[in-house]
């Protein structure tokens, strides 16, 4: 745990101890009370006070001990969550710096994501839903692509662009007819890995 972590759990351990104390010393005075007579039943009694203290104060201290314990890892998962959720903010603001360059890797990527999409469908005439910066990227590609995808599919396939669309990047591919579609955009993929993602990412930043 981190420093204010221990120091949450150390003042609630010692605001049980003082309750527990408290609890004995609430059954001493009640158990000086009884009059000391001597008789059976009155040492039988005030042994029965302490008893029943002990027990009580040992039950509340326990339970504080729990709570504290509980409130403790809540406080480290939630900690963690927002960890997670600041590298996959910092990835995203990265991706789209890459995408608005004319960076090579991002254009292997772009060519890569709509094969993909394309193969998915399983080819034939589709249509690209790209960025408009995009498009100047890998028109010159089209026709490689749409050969890579045949090979793969065994089906003629024609790619063209069409109108454009608002995203980081990535691209969307839809049958000329419209009746199937697949959304690669950047946003897209990354919220669809965004769960397997996630154990990865806390594993790169707390193990």
């Amino acid at each position: 745990m981190s420093s204010g972590e221990d120091k949450i759990v150390s003042n609630i351990l010692s605001e049980a101890q003082v309750k527990a104390d408290s609890i004995i010393q609430e059954a001493e005075l009640k158990s000086k009370s009884i009059t000391e007579d001597g008789s059976k039943k009155a040492e039988l009694e005030r042994n029965k006070i302490l008893d029943d203290a002990n027990k009580q104060s040992k039950m509340k201290y326990q339970q504080i001990i729990s709570e504290a314990k509980m409130n403790s890892r809540r406080l480290e998962l939630g900690t963690r969550e927002e960890v997670i959720e600041e590298s996959f903010k910092k990835a995203s603001e990265e991706l789209k710096n890459i995408a608005s360059t004319t960076d090579a890797e991002y254009i292997d990527s772009l060519i890569k994501i709509i094969k993909e999409a394309a193969i998915e469908i399983n080819g034939g005439d589709l249509i690209i839903h790209t960025k408009e910066e995009d498009i100047v990227k890998i028109k010159n590609n089209i026709d490689d692509i749409a050969n890579s995808v045949k090979s793969v599919t065994g089906n003629d396939t024609k790619l063209d662009f069409g109108e454009s669309i608002q995203t980081v990047g990535g691209a969307i591919l839809k049958t000329r007819n419209g009746e199937i579609e697949v959304n690669n955009t950047i946003e897209s993929r990354l919220l669809r890995f965004k769960k397997s993602l996630r154990s990865e990412v806390a594993n790169i930043l707390f193990n």
